[in-house]
């Protein structure tokens, strides 16, 4: 037994060992700042999160999003870290007190005051000098690539018109139906009053004449209530916006027709179609601002890595 015990403990011993130096792992060297394995996991953490909610069924494709993810950020902390370089080896200057400027605006939009920043940081494990740090740095970053990357990019009209055609596929909606919505969740206490039965109540005096809108407003628990229930425009896409049994009837019901009562183990539904539309192409009209947007931010994406590459050839780096 003793034996074992002390077999156990030297294997954990092992493992921290093991995960200690994983953490300070190097991923990457510019000039003389190291990135390491945690720099990349730490910003890495809140999108692990998000990937391990959206493939919690497919674990192949979540490590290789994750992959993905981590390859990404350690491209970002590189090029924070050249454009940093940059900065102190042009002979830029930030004055202290532009630097106690900022610091105090940031207190004030997301802290508050300072005794609230204090125990945030304390929370974090951050010092007050490290955080005063962060400040100036990402103000450094962000005036560099204002002053490197044009902020005045045209995007013309033709271009507009060409990408729209190129990708109308993807401007494509499916059937679509303007929906009213009643939710009257169940409650787990026998006592409560049955959802089912208020249900048929309310159907009622809806074929009497009572509107939808009023209805919901007063009765729903869904998160729509205040709007009358209503939801805007569906689509019946894949997978659907509703859960299946909902979807499947409110692609069924035709406009100005409402629904019977649906039950589910959760709750008790009524839905009204206000308007349908077939399926069709979103008009150049409805997509030119995206399409502007998407545009500029492909811009701005290719003149930022061809900056980054310029910087790359004039300072040392090194993948691990």
């Amino acid at each position: 037994m003793f034996r074992a015990f002390v077999i156990t403990g030297a294997i954990a011993a092992f493992a921290v060992s093991v995960q200690a130096e994983l953490a300070d792992g190097i991923k990457a060297v510019v000039h003389d700042s190291v990135i390491t394995y945690l720099d990349v996991e730490d910003l890495t953490l809140q999108t692990s999160e998000v990937l391990r909610r959206q493939f919690r069924t497919q674990p192949e494709e979540f490590q290789k999003k994750m992959e993905e993810a981590r390859r990404d950020n350690l491209e970002k902390l590189l090029s924070r870290e050249l454009i940093l370089h940059d900065f102190k080896t042009a002979g830029y200057n930030l004055p202290e007190s532009v630097i106690d400027e900022l610091v105090q605006e940031r207190i004030r939009s997301k802290y508050g005051d300072r005794v609230t920043l204090t125990k945030t940081l304390q929370a974090e494990g951050i010092t007050y000098e490290k955080f005063r740090q962060q400040v100036r740095e990402q103000f450094i970053v962000e005036a560099l690539r204002q002053k490197n990357i044009s902020a005045e990019i045209i995007i013309s009209p033709h271009k507009i018109e060409t990408y729209y055609l190129a990708h109308a596929d993807d401007f494509k909606l499916e059937n679509e139906v303007k929906l009213r919505m009643i939710v009257l969740d169940k409650s787990s206490d026998p006592a409560a009053p049955s959802p089912k039965a208020l249900a048929q109540e309310i159907l009622g005096k809806l074929k009497e004449g009572a509107t939808f809108a009023e209805m919901a407003t007063i009765h729903s628990s869904g998160s729509r209530a205040k709007q009358g229930g209503d939801w805007g425009w569906v689509e019946n896409s894949v997978p659907p916006v509703l859960r299946k049994e909902l979807n499947d009837i409110a692609f069924s019901l035709k406009p100005g027709e409402l629904s019977e009562v649906i039950e589910t183990p959760e709750a008790c539904y009524l839905m009204l179609v206000e308007e349908a539309r077939s399926s069709h192409v979103k008009s150049l009209g409805e997509v030119r601002d995206q399409i502007e947007k998407n545009l500029l931010l492909e811009e701005r994406n290719r003149l930022e890595r061809q900056w980054i590459d310029k910087l790359k050839k004039k300072t040392f780096v090194r993948y691990f």
